[in-house]
């Protein structure tokens, strides 16, 4: 039983358990959220690295009136559990449920809402200045993994922090990790830092001996600092923060509690940018979890007593038909090189790097540099191919038009878990991917009905002299089987799937399969649908959305896309474009708001984009238009003509 988690349903209700019983309420915190998170999936290993860290501030701060800033989010479930959210965690990441991520509609615990790495330090030290401007005493801390600090935008808010001065606590959980092993520098960098945690203590006990000398003292003090100065870059890398602005501290073992109650009672007194290095382990308590890191850093269910996941037999997913497909035009092609940041496996690279080691580049959370570099190497004859979420794309918009487009590079951008992705939420749905790149002069973009068809359509794209986008859904394919002949597609080129009279269905990606189960709903309802599967966003297939106009006088897009600016308004442009006003026009897809947290299959079914769904939509808008009674008027022509 959980004698003292049950007892807490407030950061206060924490601050009445003795320090000698924290370690108790240690274990039983990681037993909670294995157990939970083994049913609803999640994020489980970055959340096992931090339970004593959580802990540690959640007891010496006095939060919501002292700011804790979570870097990404996808660490905080002791935080939650902590601040009166334990009765609710069994709807971790389910539809209605708690998110998954610091949510300032969920507590007013959570100050910020993140999702993305590499934001807290700015966050945290805007809070700052905020703070000083309104005279309060509060503390505010970002707590940033290590792999964050590969991020460009955490770099930019060290630097200004630095200089700004303002009262701040940065605390760097160090566990060699993002979601793949760290690479880099700056990881080289930390990894000095733990193995020279020595000079810290020796630099204290130094000065205090120096100081307290009759006379003397304080002349020696100065000269001391003198040589330190001189030495420090030579032995002590963590000089690269002090440098900064910072006062470091550290490295701390993230899992000796007392540890981390006393540096973090000490830090609370200190003034201007403090940085606490604490060294933790991810999974840290639960054997599979540290065992493989990455497995279970996003986790679907699993069963706790093995470790084993509960996936249910599927076919192969996108990203894995994205994989083999690389690497399979990659041995007939040495100019194909690969970059991710930061998510290897996650983008499905992990078999690249294992066959073209030197041809692989994993950049680090940074996907601004990923782009850029990825434009260099084209520029010099290369055929790069950027793996990356859309949601995390969109961190390199300026790059993908500036360093791609306008030069006009043979870029491929592999755009991974576009669509809804589910249970992350809001800040990880892939819904403006169509919009945002359709956007760029230049630009090819595709997106796959199937994987035979994501295959033919990497190779187009690595094939196209120019920059190429290919997005595709997360999960599995549709179980078609594949061609061993991987072809390039003709770009800008529609594929007519059913034909009919009545009305036009032009779908996009993953929507095309619903589109043509909704066509055999509609039928049964009386209406023909001609279904096409559009392939191309951009250019986008002028001749059959015009055939398609003169063949039904009613069409119907759908897109699992952002509506503004997506594929169905590029439709649109071209009916205004060719004077074809009188056209009867529905577009299906994501309305202008944030999308919440649910399955996949869930959040489909509220917005329509199910076969029923869809054919729901189509019927209610043709009834709405009065375009139903010309087709039955039609009808009635042709029986009594027969």
């Amino acid at each position: 039983m959980n004698k003292f988690l049950n007892s807490i349903h407030s950061p206060a209700d924490l601050k009445k358990i003795e320090r000698h019983d924290l370690p108790e309420l240690v274990n039983e915190i990681r037993k909670f959220i294995i157990n939970t998170v083994s049913k609803t999936g999640g994020h489980i290993a970055s959340n096992l690295g931090v339970v004593e860290l959580t802990i540690a501030l959640h007891y010496i701060f006095n939060p919501p009136e002292d700011s804790i800033i979570w870097d990404v989010g996808h660490q905080c479930y002791t935080h939650k559990i902590l601040t009166g959210r334990r009765d609710s965690f069994a709807t971790l990441r389910q539809y209605k449920g708690i998110s998954g991520f610091p949510r300032r509609d969920e507590s007013i615990y959570d100050a910020f809402d993140t999702g993305h790495s590499g934001t807290s330090i700015s966050l945290a030290l805007a809070f700052a200045i905020a703070r000083d401007k309104k005279h309060p005493g509060n503390s505010v801390m970002a707590v940033i993994g290590d792999g964050s600090m590969t991020a460009g935008l955490a770099l930019e808010g060290l630097n200004n922090a630095g200089v700004l001065n303002s009262n701040l606590i940065v605390v760097l959980n160090d566990n060699k990790m993002s979601i793949s092993p760290n690479v880099g520098a700056i990881s080289a960098i930390l990894n000095k830092i733990i193995t020279g945690q020595m000079y810290n203590k020796m630099k204290g006990e130094v000065e205090s001996l120096i100081k307290n000398i009759p006379g003397i003292g304080g002349q020696m003090a100065k000269l001391a600092h003198r040589v330190e100065d001189a030495i420090k870059g030579i032995f002590v890398p963590g000089r690269f923060f002090e440098d900064l602005g910072f006062k470091y501290v550290g490295p701390i073992d993230g899992h000796n509690l007392n540890h981390l109650l006393d540096t973090f009672e000490s830090v609370k007194r200190l003034r201007g940018p403090i940085l606490v290095h604490v060294v933790t382990t991810k999974g840290k308590g639960y054997k599979p979890a540290e065992d493989g890191a990455n497995s279970f850093h996003g986790a679907s269910p699993f069963d706790v007593t093995t470790g084993n996941f509960k996936k249910k037999k599927a076919p192969l997913t996108y990203t894995e038909i994205f994989s083999k497909t690389l690497v399979s035009l990659a041995k007939t092609d040495e100019r194909i090189v690969a970059i991710t940041a930061a998510m290897s496996d996650g983008t499905g690279l992990d078999s690249f790097a294992v066959q073209f080691k030197k041809r692989f580049y994993d950049v680090g959370i940074a996907e601004q540099h990923a782009v850029t570099f990825a434009a260099g190497l084209a520029s010099q004859g290369f055929k790069p191919v950027v793996a990356i979420y859309s949601t995390f794309l969109q961190r390199a918009y300026d790059q993908i038009l500036h360093d791609v487009c306008l030069t006009n590079l043979p870029v491929t951008f592999a755009v991974d878990r576009a669509g809804i992705v589910g249970e992350d939420g809001p800040t990880h749905q892939g819904l403006f991917d169509l919009s945002y790149l359709r956007s760029m002069p230049n630009m090819v973009l595709m997106a796959p009905k199937d994987e035979n068809e994501l295959q033919h359509m990497i190779k187009t794209a690595i094939e196209y002299n120019g920059p190429a986008a290919v997005r595709y859904p997360r999960g599995s394919g549709e179980g078609v089987k594949l061609t061993e002949n991987i072809i390039s597609i003709d770009i800008g080129r529609g594929e007519v799937m059913r034909n009919g009279y009545d009305i036009a269905i032009l779908a996009i990606g993953s929507t095309v399969y619903p589109s043509l189960e909704a066509a055999s709903i509609l039928f049964n309802n009386g209406i023909d649908a001609f279904v096409v599967n559009m392939r191309f966003v951009k250019p986008i297939d002028r001749k059959i959305i015009i055939e398609s106009c003169q063949k039904t006088g009613a069409l119907i897009t759908v897109e699992e896309n952002v509506l503004q600016g997506g594929f169905g308004s590029a439709v649109l442009e071209v009916l205004e474009e060719e004077g074809m006003n009188t056209i009867h026009m529905k577009r299906i897809g994501i309305p202008d708001r944030f999308i919440e947290h649910g399955s996949q299959s869930i959040i489909r079914e509220k917005y329509q984009l199910t076969p029923s769904g869809i054919a729901t939509t189509i019927l209610e808008f043709l009834k709405k238009s009065g375009i139903i009674n010309s087709f039955m008027l039609r009808k009635n022509a042709k029986k009594a003509v027969g």
